[in-house]
């Protein structure tokens, strides 16, 4: 395999990782714990594994001796920079508890568990990878373990391979379903522990215990290069706005993560959307007074930055998207038998009056996008809703009605994007790679310590990382019920964008600086030689966020 400069010179990166995990360690368990709402029923739904304390790795003079014990690794859902180093924390830290241990990928995500689709991790394997991008050792995938069928097909080659103990490196749903998993084999006394691992761009995977999912850091530092380089080509040709949708469908932390990177003029934040009950038509005419009050400057260009799940966010589409999720679910057959032309006025003749007059608004193209394909957990695909085109077109509208009124001016020019796929794989920086070999580690630490139902934490990560606190948290302490498929199901709750945090604060204090004035930055590309204030920053959001536990907000927002 050939391979560039720079991954020769990134396979000897060693990553650092906390003292605690380094040597000898034990365990310290805190309190019981409790899920965050619906107690009882969550309790009800995992009483083998309800109310566990969190752990917390401490330093120990004690040696403590490991039998033999093999892994398995499941990497679950959309990838993310640093998978490959949770695998090779895991494959060191059960090689350094035994060397007799011995660590089995399976294919294709959680599939190749119920395919018995299965390869060994050796040294020679888990070497290539390190420090690399991707989640290509072993392939990822989204098949959702959630019956007892396929617990019991599992379960078979986890016993021919004599594997006890199951590693799922995945986001919530991934970890829901982990941890359903390790409640059914503790219920059966199967044998198998089950640890989840937080991964996402997203960073919507998050609580006070696990402090940011891995590869939020380096798909923002990727994405806020590009949009700096837009941004800079856009204060050069001073002709057109750029309308930038980014990842994230259920929370916006990427789109304000991005922002207060490169100081965009607008960025949407769904959360306040939906809190501030704003409608598409509020939307476009904040962008287009925007457009004019930098036009009447001689400004006729600027950078848009919108979140990918923006339109679910818009109250009034959110509801629309309810109903139509709710009859498509229980019409998908008939539904698929309909003349395609005819389909639009048949969803407009079964939905309420209400959400019948909003689908009929819109144009073709999006109304068509909302009726597309559900995702695997019921959801409409709102990554396939070309929301940026949506509001490039409805703001150049705007701007024609406001012009013939003699309201604007200026000239209105659009380009579009959307930044996705290109964050999920790129090589992670020093942050996730120390990061993700931590949680890989910890998770080795757990195994070593019996425990099952748990996920790896490794916390205070804005601080050097020897003095990161590593340890686990009960997946349960995260669950709430929420309605999936028209039922009640317990899930982790999605953190979304705090209104009140200190991140979106010093956003907001700053935005209408940034909306009228040209203050762009340029990141440029992920650093990963060099000072470790160049090379080792972690998030804006991480570091607000930490910072807000010892400062007042009004210096952080300056």
């Amino acid at each position: 395999m050939t391979k560039s400069a720079l991954q020769i010179a990134r396979a000897a990166y060693e990553p650092k990782v906390p003292k605690t995990l380094k040597g000898v360690v034990k365990i310290e368990e805190g309190q019981p714990t409790q899920s965050v709402s619906d107690q009882e029923a969550i309790h009800k739904l995992f009483p083998n594994t309800y109310g566990m304390p969190v752990i917390q790795f401490v330093e120990s003079s004690k040696k403590q001796e490991y039998s033999p014990v093999n892994v398995g690794v499941i990497l679950s859902g959309g990838q993310a920079p640093g998978g490959h180093n949770v695998i090779a924390g895991i494959f060191d830290g059960i090689k350094g508890m035994n060397l007799d241990s011995r660590l089995y990928g399976f294919i294709l995500g959680p599939g190749g568990l119920i395919d018995h689709n299965y390869m060994e991790l050796t040294l020679d394997i888990i070497d290539e990878y390190r420090n690399t991008g991707g989640f290509d050792i072993i392939g990822s995938g989204r098949t959702k373990l959630e019956t007892k069928e396929q617990f019991d097909k599992g379960l078979e080659i986890l016993k021919k391979l004599n594997i006890s103990a199951l590693v799922i490196i995945g986001g919530d749903d991934s970890n829901t379903n982990a941890c359903i998993l390790a409640e059914y084999y503790a219920a059966i006394q199967a044998g198998v522990q089950v640890i989840g691992c937080p991964k996402t761009i997203d960073g919507d995977l998050k609580n006070d215990m696990i402090e940011t999912s891995f590869g939020f850091d380096t798909a923002c530092k990727v994405y806020s290069e590009v949009i700096g380089n837009i941004q800079r080509d856009c204060n050069s040709s001073r002709k057109y706005w750029h309308f930038i949708k980014l990842m994230g469908r259920s929370a916006s932390h990427i789109a304000l993560e991005c922002a207060l990177q490169v100081q965009p003029n607008i960025c949407i934040i769904s959360e306040e959307v939906e809190d501030k009950n704003q409608s598409l038509d509020d939307i476009v005419q904040y962008i287009a007074d925007v457009v004019v009050q930098r036009a009447a400057d001689g400004n006729n260009f600027g950078t848009i930055l919108i979140p990918e799940g923006l339109i679910e966010f818009i109250p009034a589409m959110k509801k629309l998207i309810a109903e139509l999720n709710e009859y498509l679910v229980q019409k998908e057959d008939e539904f698929k038998r309909i003349k395609r032309s005819h389909q639009r006025a048949h969803i407009i003749d079964q939905l309420s009056s209400e959400n019948s007059k909003i689908y009929a608004s819109l144009p073709e193209a999006v109304a068509r996008q909302l009726t597309l394909d559900r995702d695997p957990h019921g959801n409409v695909q709102v990554s396939l809703i070309e929301t940026e085109k949506l509001l490039a077109e409805m703001v150049g509208n705007r701007l024609a009605e406001m012009k013939k009124e003699g309201k604007y001016v200026g000239k209105f020019a659009s380009q579009v994007h959307f930044f996705g796929y290109e964050g999920r794989c790129a090589a992670p920086s020093n942050y996730d790679a120390d990061y993700c070999y931590s949680l890989g580690f910890a998770a080795a630490g757990l195994i070593g310590s019996g425990k099952t139902g748990y996920m790896s934490s490794v916390r205070n990560t804005t601080a050097p990382a020897a003095e990161w606190i590593a340890g686990g948290v009960p997946i349960t302490m995260m669950m709430n019920m929420e309605r999936r498929h028209g039922e009640l199901k317990p899930v982790i709750q999605k953190a979304l964008v705090k209104l009140d945090g200190a991140p979106f604060k010093a956003f907001a204090s700053q935005r209408d600086t940034w909306a009228v004035k040209t203050d762009y930055v340029y990141p440029g590309p992920i650093q990963y030689f060099g000072p470790t204030e160049v090379c080792d920053q972690p998030t804006k959001t991480l570091q607000i966020e930490q910072a807000e536990k010892r400062l007042p907000i009004h210096l952080l927002e300056h």
